[in-house]
């Protein structure tokens, strides 16, 4: 769309024209044309930015967009009252579109993916979940207020450059088709010899028609894949499996099924981190090994990056690959076995503990437990630790005293998801004696006696820390259980669900580890084939499933 501000082009006429009214001040002009200037790099930025932040450079926005090229051609050639139509139809779309760029920049960044305008409308919740442990109810609704209208606004303003752009265009016919007509010849020759002045970006951009072309075919991509995917549902080799022929190989067994918020690969391989994180697994598998456990570990393709635990949760549970919420909603309305369900059905009573969970979670009955625990029924009356409603050690030990040290029951199952490792990952908890954690009091000073968030998020390197340190919190913790209470019918299953959020590199994979702890050596027996390293850390070659297969290879393992 030309910027052009020429002022001798005969052709200007009628409400077209803009002439200056006798005695205009100086200081309107100068208005005029900054508000001339933002409207077009307004437009420009809605064309032609990228949708990475690491994109972002200025070179980016030295490139001559083709839909611009187009719409100031239909300026001039269409009557005031179609032009106007047209600059506002354009203007709304280019809004919409700076919105999802907007957004897409946050999902690389945090998620390593672009936004799904039809799926990922449940990261909704899970931020203003977050925000809620962050500011509290009123600052999440606040913050939600805000976002909607900076996002109304962007619309509007973006509509009102669209057509102030448009109209001056049409006002100075003459220049404004000199100018098009030479920048149209530019973007043919940069288009044909593929010109670019940074990677990926070519000075021919056509990247605005290309995110709108990606988006649409997403949608009907998600369309079509719900489909598909009740189809991979209703193919389950063990649906129909009798229940004393599932899991004989752990009968007697108490089953504990951990996932560790944000364990992935990024903490204990290729980070400044993972030096401290490596030594302590070794430390660990030493502690163990001296208590009679033995370990072994590998790695999992986890179905999501940097959030969305309950997909990886979900995932592992099912033996299907949920990488959205559109997979997730029709897993919980099928009958698809859960490894929670296989237990159930094999004999074990199965738990299930969320101590994140603040609110009824009625779709969690598609697990299958029997019991069920989250941060309202577990007596905790200790502090809360930012996103982190309790820390985990509570959570181990209020599982303990409840169902694990309980006499004349059955084996336990029980699925645990861990929070502590959560971002914003300060202030954290630290390790109390096992017998004076009672309600959880015991750990009102720690919060106060911890980093303040906002300091440590001022800093890349000290979030990085601040995550490690999370990550060792955890870890310490399912040791330290272990050596406590382990038993010989203990069997800890412990894996990460995705990689941490905002500190890992872009382009890293999406690997978790996973590892598999026990006293009786006859369980570990039973994967020898999986070729897993022995003790708490994978090593780097390990090992690398889909985290969808974990459930079958487990199910098929202890079938006999």
């Amino acid at each position: 769309m030309s910027l052009s501000t020429s002022t001798d082009d005969p052709e200007r006429s009628g409400e077209d024209a803009e002439v200056p009214p006798p005695g205009r001040s100086r200081a309107r002009r100068v208005a005029a044309v900054v508000l001339t200037v933002v409207a077009g790099l307004l437009v420009l930025f809605a064309l032609v930015a990228p949708d990475n932040l690491a994109e972002l450079t200025p070179a980016a926005f030295v490139r001559i967009p083709v839909e611009a090229l187009v719409v100031t051609a239909l300026a001039l050639v269409l009557p005031p009252r179609w032009r106007r139509v047209l600059a506002g139809v354009v203007g709304a779309v280019l809004g919409v579109l700076t919105v999802l760029k907007l957004v897409d920049m946050g999902f690389n960044e945090v998620l390593s993916r672009p936004f799904d305008p039809i799926l990922d409308w449940s990261f909704v919740s899970a931020g203003l979940d977050f925000l809620r442990g962050e500011v509290g109810g009123a600052g999440a609704v606040a913050a939600a207020i805000g976002v909607v209208l900076l996002i109304l606004a962007v619309v509007v303003f973006t509509v009102f450059a669209a057509l102030r752009l448009t109209r001056l265009a049409a006002g100075r016919r003459t220049g404004s088709t000199r100018v098009l007509a030479l920048l149209g010849v530019v973007w043919i020759v940069a288009a044909v010899f593929g010109v670019q002045l940074a990677p990926g970006q070519p000075i021919a951009s056509r990247s605005a028609a290309a995110l709108a072309f990606a988006d649409l075919r997403q949608v009907g991509t998600d369309l079509h894949d719900k489909q598909e995917f009740a189809a991979q549902l209703a193919s389950d080799p063990f649906r129909e499996v009798p229940g004393d022929q599932l899991l004989q190989g752990l009968r007697g067994k108490d089953v504990l099924l951990t996932f560790v918020e944000s364990y992935g690969r990024f903490a204990i391989e290729g980070s400044d981190i993972a030096p401290a994180i490596d030594a302590q697994l070794d430390a660990g598998t030493q502690q163990l090994a001296a208590a009679g456990f033995s370990a072994r570990s590998g790695f999992l393709d986890s179905a999501t990056f940097g959030g969305g635990s309950w997909l990886a949760h979900s995932t592992v549970q099912s033996g299907t690959w949920v990488d959205n919420q559109q997979r997730y909603n029709t897993l919980l309305g099928s009958d698809r076995l859960s490894l929670t369900r296989a237990f159930g059905k094999a004999g074990w009573k199965t738990v299930q503990d969320v101590p994140a969970h603040t609110e009824p979670w009625p779709e969690g009955k598609y697990y299958g437990f029997q019991q069920y625990y989250d941060f309202r029924n577990v007596g905790y009356q200790g502090p809360g630790y930012a996103y982190a409603t309790m820390p985990d050690q509570y959570t181990l030990s209020f599982l303990q005293r409840t169902e694990l040290a309980a006499q004349n029951r059955k084996p336990v199952m029980a699925e645990v998801d861990f929070v502590s490792s959560h971002a914003p990952w300060s202030p954290r908890p630290t390790l109390v004696d096992w017998n004076k954690v009672g309600d959880g009091s015991i750990f009102d000073p720690q919060p106060a006696q911890g980093e303040d968030p906002e300091q440590v998020w001022k800093d890349p390197n000290q979030i990085r820390h601040a995550y490690g340190k999370a990550i060792q919190y955890t870890l310490d913790t399912l040791v330290s259980y272990l050596k406590t209470y382990g038993t010989a019918n203990t069997v800890l299953v412990f894996l990460g669900d995705h990689q941490p959020p905002v500190v890992t590199p872009a382009g890293v994979s999406h690997q978790v580890p996973i590892t598999i702890v026990a006293k009786d050596p006859s369980v570990l027996n039973r994967i020898s084939d999986w070729h897993w390293t022995p003790g708490l850390k994978p090593a780097q070659s390990a090992p690398v499933w889909k985290m969808d297969t974990f459930r079958d290879h487990f199910l098929t393992a202890f079938a006999k």
